[in-house]
């Protein structure tokens, strides 16, 4: 959807944090024009999930080497991770991830939005409320938001109840300027726990599309992301194992067009979760009906590890310390293998870019 009459956050407490020449995490605005410019162009944004200052620093390199503005995302278990793996505390990970994003992201030219990925209703009171309230605080006293958007994922209940919660969360997302993404519809497969089947409710329908508008709104005062599903499944498979149907994304799109006189020709602005095993031509196709936003993990874990287990095999007997000997330390180094790591996620952060046509078309890349 498109815009909320939020006003922008002021500057009597904290340093504001403005586009410049050391590009920072996006402002809320800036953020809006990212998705708005996607979608008015035909174009999405990789959504890449991290757990780590290095798959962080790997990301932004990625979109950088693209040209790409982009979207950086923790999901409730990378957000564990973050925090320590014997603290757990999803609240501490987030917080502390979007601290060092801010640091890091100034010292590249292009924009970076910061997102909450899936948050089922059971940890909502520990991860995405509490977040949205240290915003609103934040904001209150002149600052920015310390993420751009978050996601309720509401595919776990019945629609209704869905919708509720999701109100209930866009009222106070408004209140810090920030994004509501919400999924109506169910994908397979499985992600931090979360296990789904592979069936015909990973369909949604135009009803489904209507009753969101209707509970959320349609016209251009309000501004929100949604999950439609349309077969998308998480996980690792190859292309031709998921069955998807993007003109489901279509068919949603037109309905809400048809029932409400003040919605746009796409009225919303769609997400693609599980696009592992997609083609390119069912990616563009989903794209051209909307999408603005594909969530990528699996294949960038995959692309950050392999480099680490080619590294280990081939400097086998530098890393360990073989009968008695003292190994490399220039090979044991975690800064060697790690710098490979980077290397291989930033690369497939690249290509992620070039599928989704936003390579090249930073709106703070520096001009040649």
């Amino acid at each position: 959807m498109n815009r909320t009459a939020v006003p922008a956050p002021g500057t009597d407490h904290e340093p504001q944090i403005d586009k410049g020449v050391d590009m920072p995490i996006a402002t809320p605005e800036v953020y809006r024009e990212m998705l708005d410019r996607a979608k008015r162009e035909g174009f999405a944004y990789p959504a890449i999930n991290v757990s780590s200052s290095q798959t962080l620093n790997a990301a932004i390199r990625g979109f950088a080497e693209a040209g790409s503005d982009g979207i950086i995302q923790v999901s409730t278990g990378g957000a564990e991770y973050f925090s320590g793996p014997t603290v757990k505390n999803m609240v501490t990970g987030a917080l502390a991830m979007s601290a060092f994003a801010h640091e890091v992201a100034k010292n590249y030219d292009v924009n970076i939005a910061l997102h909450t990925d899936h948050c089922p209703k059971d940890k909502l009171d520990s991860f995405v409320r509490p977040l949205v309230d240290a915003s609103i605080e934040r904001v209150k006293d002149g600052g920015q938001p310390y993420f751009q958007s978050h996601m309720w994922d509401g595919s776990a209940v019945p629609l209704e109840e869905n919708l509720e919660i999701a109100k209930e969360l866009l009222d106070k997302c408004q209140q810090a300027n920030i994004i509501l993404e919400i999924e109506v519809g169910v994908v397979g497969g499985e992600e931090d726990g979360v296990d789904n089947e592979i069936n015909d409710q990973l369909y949604s329908t135009p009803e489904d599309a209507i009753a969101t508008a209707e509970a959320l709104g349609a016209g251009t005062d309000v501004y929100y992301m949604t999950a439609l599903t349309f077969g998308n499944v998480h996980g690792v498979y190859k292309p031709g194992n998921v069955q998807l149907r993007p003109s489901v994304l279509k068919d949603a799109q037109d309905a809400v067009k048809a029932k409400f006189s003040e919605a746009e020709d796409k009225p919303f602005h769609l997400v693609f979760h599980g696009g592992s095993g997609s083609s390119e031509e069912e990616i563009k196709e989903a794209v051209s009906y909307g999408v603005v936003k594909m969530n990528v993990d699996t294949d960038t874990q995959y692309a950050f590890t392999r480099p680490i287990a080619g590294w280990m095999l081939g400097n086998y007997e530098g890393v360990l310390k073989i009968d008695g000997e003292v190994g490399n330390k220039k090979q044991y180094d975690p800064r060697a293998w790690g710098k490979a790591a980077e290397e291989g996620m930033a690369k497939r952060v690249v290509e992620a870019c070039e599928h989704l046509g936003s390579a090249g078309k930073s709106q703070g890349a520096k001009k040649a």
